[in-house]
């Protein structure tokens, strides 16, 4: 018998989302959780048939079976084969053209589905909200769930009026506002970091350490994303939908279990606590935007010149933050969030730098660099970077590093992100009123972007950043 059945609805099912994350995150759930039952239900605007959406599926399974066999010592032999169960799955999935605003289209498609529905907003913010608000008028079914992709709302007032809406016809632990970084086996792998051990944990505070960079600087362009990304920008996109969740995991207190609850509470009161650094906003927050340039062997236009950009609103592609967590452990500590496209190199990593030591004895000599704990967010690894002796001189300091590898973990960051919500199991979902204040610690950079009281720089693509940048150690 099956541990669990449920149905999962993908709103948006034809969409570019659906298609490149969301159903192979799915097939590498379903290898995994084998004795679970899924339906799959999918539904759009667009015209599909029963037989154009079976293909889009399978090759969106077929895609995840590749990746996971490039992953495994030369077990790829070309070949995408599905096994018997995730072949089942896309012959018994469906797909129905809908209006996901109009209340007779959404109960046809809760009707399709044969379990407790598991109800997926693969769509833009706007549309998900004016379906919110159909939906709660409607009888659902028992055991409905809702994931939200981000943005959660445009900013903190209208997160709030979305989780009031939320709130109304579902309680809170049957909402999931998607956050696919906390899926990332990596950022996972900090809780056992920190709190599985006593030797990382006593020195993250701001006794031991100078600084903490949490940095996601990516070697793509705008990639035809204009219609959403030029509305966003950098600070939206990344900075306030994940690098703010990953730095309550890097600085929050041990939560007394993994609990959904308790988790969450830990990571709410790291939020909570965040300020502008030095209380300035204008000094704390930087923003550039890409001009042309070469990355390898391609060659970017300048942002905007890119198709669908508006130069007018003044997109940043580049943004960067500093602020203070002022809470007892992190007071006078900056936390430095950087996120940008079209740079020198993809680097996903979080980097501890510790003070120095106090005290170095008379007669040592040579490297005086600081040691250093980076953690990489895929690949996932950690390194840590020490002062010690040298190879030769015994009184000379050398620096060296130490590295190991995680775990890597059996599923996707979105196959992790759907096995919380078929389940049930919010622990990987943000919070509403974590939602809520992530806007409120961007709002005052916002407003001081768009009065222009901060300059909007300038990098060439395929650069380390704008020249007047420290560029955190590139």
């Amino acid at each position: 018998m099956s541990s669990l059945q449920t149905s999962l609805l993908i709103l948006g099912a034809s969409g570019d989302l659906s298609k490149r994350l969301l159903l192979p995150g799915l097939a590498t759930l379903l290898d995994v959780k084998e004795d679970w039952d899924v339906q799959l239900v999918g539904a759009g605007v667009e015209d599909l048939s029963d037989a154009d959406w079976k293909a889009q599926v399978k090759t969106s399974f077929e895609n995840a079976q590749a990746s996971k066999n490039e992953e495994d010592e030369g077990a790829h032999d070309g070949g995408e084969r599905l096994s018997e169960r995730l072949l089942d799955v896309v012959a018994a999935s469906t797909y129905r053209k809908a209006d996901v605003t109009d209340a007779d289209d959404l109960r046809a498609l809760l009707a399709a589905c044969d379990h407790d529905p598991a109800v997926y907003f693969a769509l833009p913010p706007a549309v998900t909200e004016k379906s919110c608000a159909v939906l709660k008028d409607l009888d659902l079914p028992s055991g409905t769930r809702l994931a939200l992709e981000k943005p959660f709302g445009t900013d903190a007032a209208s997160a709030e009026h979305l989780n009031d809406v939320l709130h109304s016809f579902l309680p809170e632990e049957r909402i999931h506002r998607v956050d696919h970084f906390l899926g990332r086996s990596t950022v996972l792998n900090l809780l056992g970091l920190r709190f599985a051990n006593r030797i990382v944990e006593p020195l993250l505070s701001s006794q031991h350490v100078a600084r903490v960079d949490i940095v996601y600087d990516e070697t793509l362009g705008l990639e035809g994303r204009a219609r959403y990304y030029d509305k966003a920008g950098a600070l939206v996109d990344m900075i306030q939908s994940h690098l703010l969740q990953v730095m309550a995991v890097v600085a929050m207190e041990a939560p007394a279990s993994i609990d959904a609850d308790d988790l969450r509470t830990q990571k709410e009161l790291v939020l909570r606590a965040v300020r502008p650094w030095g209380g300035d906003v204008v000094a704390a927050g930087k923003r550039a935007r890409y001009a042309a340039g070469t990355i390898g062997d391609r060659s970017l236009p300048s942002y905007v010149d890119e198709d669908g950009v508006d130069p007018s609103l003044g997109t940043e592609t580049l943004a960067q933050l500093t602020l203070e967590v002022a809470n007892w452990r992190w007071a006078g500590v900056p936390f430095t969030l950087r996120s940008g496209k079209a740079l020198e190199q993809q680097r996903r990593e979080i980097v501890i730098t510790f003070k120095d030591s106090p005290h170095v004895p008379n007669g040592l000599t040579g490297a005086e660099r600081p040691d250093k704990l980076r953690i990489w967010i895929a690949p996932d690894e950690m390194q840590l970077e020490l002062n010690v002796n040298g190879p030769g001189d015994p009184y000379a300091i050398d620096h060296t590093s130490l590295t190991t590898t995680f775990n890597p973990g059996r599923l996707s960051a979105y196959g992790e992100v759907l096995a919380g919500v078929l389940e049930g199991d919010a622990t990987l979902s943000v919070r509403g009123d974590s939602a809520v204040q992530g806007w409120r610690v961007v709002e005052p950079f916002l407003r001081a972007w768009r009065a222009g009281d901060t300059p909007l720089d300038e990098y060439a693509a395929g650069s380390v950043g704008p020249d007047s940048w420290d560029n955190i150690d590139c």
